[in-house]
């Protein structure tokens, strides 16, 4: 995911006085449920992993009922927060001038050192009391790693994802090998720290 920068609101804003207010913005905002979040710009491999994501989730929904967008997509993940997620499916067809969606499938985040904390805490959460949402996907830009959490019963599940796991996602029908999202991908050697 790219950065996030807070921007000061002189009083906390409702969910509908944030959508009102982003429409008539240059640049994308994410809703904390208090104050708008701008959405910059993140790295190559940011962008490389989402791509790579985009093109094999399509071409595994494509002529199926369930669909894969980018990051263009908000979600409204609760009474009072919306984000961006870097991908989700959805599978109940909103019309076509929707600007928001209430029920996604299976969401995506590409991690990166400023949103580390977000994707695994705060939107981990949001995702997670969202009943639609059957899985969230960390993938990580600077290794062949991530963490999918899923859902089972009552309990969110989270499992560790290496360069040898395949991504299954039964409720869609679509299994990734983890390494075909960083095809193309030149990544740093890991450093041993121990």
């Amino acid at each position: 995911m790219v950065r996030a920068m807070s921007i000061a609101a002189d009083r906390p804003m409702t969910l509908a006085e944030f959508l009102a207010w982003e429409h008539r913005q240059a640049l994308r905002y994410e809703f904390d449920g208090f104050r708008p979040i701008v959405r910059t710009g993140g790295t190559i491999a940011h962008a490389a992993v989402q791509h790579n994501l985009h093109t094999a989730m399509g071409a595994r929904l494509r002529g199926r009922p369930c669909q894969f967008f980018g990051s263009d997509v908000k979600v409204q993940t609760g009474e009072r927060t919306s984000r961006y997620p870097d991908g989700i499916v959805i599978c109940s067809g909103p019309p076509a001038d929707a600007t928001i969606v209430h029920d996604p499938v299976v969401i995506f985040e590409v991690l990166s050192d400023s949103t580390a904390s977000d994707d695994y805490g705060v939107k981990n959460r949001e995702y997670a009391a969202m009943p639609s949402v059957r899985r969230y996907v960390i993938l990580h830009q600077d290794s062949i790693a991530g963490t999918m959490f899923e859902r089972s019963g009552d309990d969110w599940i989270g499992h560790v994802l290496s360069a040898q796991s395949v991504l299954k996602m039964p409720e869609i029908d679509v299994e990734i090998a983890m390494a075909e999202l960083y095809t193309g991908i030149e990544l740093a050697p890991r450093q041993d720290t121990g």
